[in-house]
Order: C-alpha cells, then sequence, then structure tokens
C-alpha cells in the first residue's frame, strides 16, 4: 500500500483531527504514527502537547477528556493511543463517537489498532472516516514482498538487484518491520553508488548468496542435481537457517508459478500475471521447458508429500528432515 501521501501531510502539517490505523499488518500503522509523533510537535512542546496511552491502561473518559484540552505551547496538541484494539470499546464507543461528532479542531487524536481489522458497519468508523482518515493495513502476500523492497530501497536513494530483493523476500517473509530494519541495515553499509547485490545480504544479513532455496529452484529449474544437492547437504548442516517448512513453502510457490506459467495464453505478459520481476522470466521459461505440465503437476504433489511427512505422517520414525528434502529432489529431477 502507499501511505506516502498521508505522511507527505503529516509533514506538512496538514493534519486530521483523528486518525484511525487499524489493520493486520503493524509496519505501516507504526509509520504513520511515528511520523505523527516526531513531526507534529519539536521536543520542548512534546512535553506540555503531547499525551501517549496504552489500550489496556486506559479508558475512552480519560481519552475523550484529554482530547479537549486546548495546547499550550503549539498549535496542535497529539494524543497518540497505542495497542488501541486492547480498548474496552463497548463500554465507551458512544462517548468516543459524541466526541468525533464535535471535535476539538486543535487535537490529533490517533488510534493505533493492531492486528485486526475495525469493524466498518459501526457508526463510529463511519464517522472517523468523515472527520478524519482512517488508514486500513493490509498485510503484503508473498510475492509482493520483493517488489516492495525494491520500493522501500528506491524511496530511500538506493537501488537493489532484483535476485538480491528476492532471496530476501524469501528468507525474510511477510514482516515487513523486520524487513526494513534488515534494509536499513544493509542501507548503511551499503554506498548509495553501489547497487546492492546477493553479496551484499550474504555479508550483511547472513543468507548465503549461493546456498539458499532461491539458488535450489533455479538449480532445479536447469535441471542442475550436482547443485540442487549441494544446496540440500548445506541446508542439512545449517538446519535452523533453513527450516523445512519454509524452504518447501518457498519451492511450492515456485512451482506453482511455473504451472500458471505453462497455462499463459500470452507469454509476453508473464511477468504481470506471474507477479514477478522480468528478470527471472527466462528462467520460468526454463523450468517449462524442463517440467512439461504433467510432472510439473507431479512435482507440486511431490512438495504436499514432503511436507506431510515433515509433520510426521507417512514417514519412518528414524527419517530426518534431510532425508524428506533429499527424497523430494529426487523425485523432482527424476
Amino acid at each position: 500500500m502507499n501511505v506516502s501521501p498521508i505522511l507527505s501531510d503529516i509533514k506538512n502539517k496538514k493534519l486530521k483531527p483523528v486518525y484511525l490505523l487499524h489493520g493486520e499488518e503493524p509496519y505501516f500503522i507504526d509509520l504513520i504514527s511515528d511520523t505523527i509523533e516526531s513531526s507534529v510537535l519539536d521536543d520542548a512542546q512534546k512535553g506540555f502537547d503531547q499525551t501517549i496511552l496504552y489500550g489496556k491502561d486506559t479508558d475512552f473518559i480519560t481519552i475523550v477528556n484529554a482530547a479537549k484540552r486546548y495546547p499550550m505551547l503549539s498549535d496542535h496538541q497529539v494524543i497518540l493511543i497505542k495497542e488501541a484494539q486492547d480498548l474496552k470499546w463497548k463500554q465507551g464507543e458512544e462517548l468516543l463517537l459524541n466526541y468525533v461528532e464535535h471535535l476539538t479542531p486543535s487535537t490529533v487524536l490517533v488510534f493505533n489498532y493492531k492486528y485486526g481489522k475495525f469493524d466498518k458497519r459501526k457508526k463510529l468508523y463511519k464517522a472517523i472516516e468523515k472527520a478524519g482518515e482512517v488508514v486500513e493495513s493490509n498485510k503484503l502476500y508473498e510475492d509482493k514482498v520483493a517488489g516492495w523492497i525494491t520500493s522501500y530501497v528506491k524511496d530511500h536513494g538506493w537501488s537493489i538487484h532484483p535476485q538480491a530483493a528476492a532471496m530476501m523476500a524469501e528468507y525474510l517473509g511477510t514482516d515487513l518491520s523486520k524487513v526494513s530494519n534488515e534494509l536499513d541495515k544493509l542501507m548503511l553499509n551499503v554506498p548509495k553508488s553501489t547497487e546492492i547485490g546477493a553479496g551484499d545480504i550474504e555479508l550483511n544479513i547472513g543468507i548465503s548468496k549461493d546456498f539458499n532455496v532461491f539458488e535450489l529452484n533455479t538449480a532445479l529449474a536447469k535441471r542442475n542435481a550436482l547443485k540442487a544437492y549441494q544446496i540440500v547437504d548445506y541446508f542439512a548442516a545449517n538446519p535452523k537457517n533453513n527450516p523445512l517448512v519454509v524452504v518447501l513453502g518457498a519451492m511450492g510457490g515456485y512451482f506453482t508459478k511455473v504451472l500458471k506459467y505453462h497455462y499463459l495464453p500470452d507469454k509476453s505478459a508473464a511477468a504481470k500475471e506471474l507477479g514477478v520481476h522480468p528478470f527471472f522470466i527466462k528462467e520460468y521459461e526454463i523450468a517449462a521447458r524442463n517440467y512439461n505440465r504433467r510432472k510439473t503437476f507431479d512435482i507440486i504433489n511431490h512438495l504436499k508429500e514432503a511436507d506431510l511427512k515433515s509433520k510426521g505422517m507417512n514417514v519412518g520414525s528414524n527419517t530426518g528432515t534431510d532425508d524428506i528434502l533429499r527424497e523430494m529432489i529426487f523425485n523432482i529431477l527424476n
């Protein structure tokens, strides 16, 4: 999601009297809330005109009474309600609704409602939407993370190679707070004039540029058995850094895209349809040539079987995760 216009308005003091930041992805909620906290008041003003409350430790009477006050040293007072999902909403919703319908214009009231969506059917939701700003922060789908990484880096003045972005996406997942922290570390150690590459990822984050699930998928796409088994051996020696559930998930997503590629009527639009960077389309072409539709279906079934075995089903008591992975790789290549 693009919150840049909202952040720009906040920094330019184009403020709303009430913000409802809600949704399952805490990153964007924190980003907007932190920008309000850091941009609206200076340090001297914060001591008088900024209040931070936590949902489990406060109530709506306290919040509304605070919101009705006027600022002392600045044009605005800021009230941040963190962990607002912990408020007892049923008990105080009418009180807050009454305030929202008769707002104090000099107050900036911010609700950080995390890990869930606020009920859009409620009068309160519609009232805040009308009088202020509502932002729904949705989880990013796995296939969108690499693109988000590229945009994040670009917004900060750096560039990143598509392969490096894909590596980070595969290993760090959809936790955008974690991903952004790692990117911030990267940008501290890589000059702006240098494109962030796989080597920088290995050096600064610890993800091997040669032995990772991204490279495993590439080796399998090219039917490079030697490289595939080398990577599997590396995984077996470093199981904590390469949990089987993560490996299977990444491989499942990859071969699902290969199957989808087979059925695309217009291969020229493959990058958009698969949700990948155009840089990778050549590899999907190679994978599709090496594995026909029937074989790709078989591979997906092998991955499902491996997933069941990893959970203790249809497998001997002495079978380890490395055995499951090696067997699966053999079945894919043969």
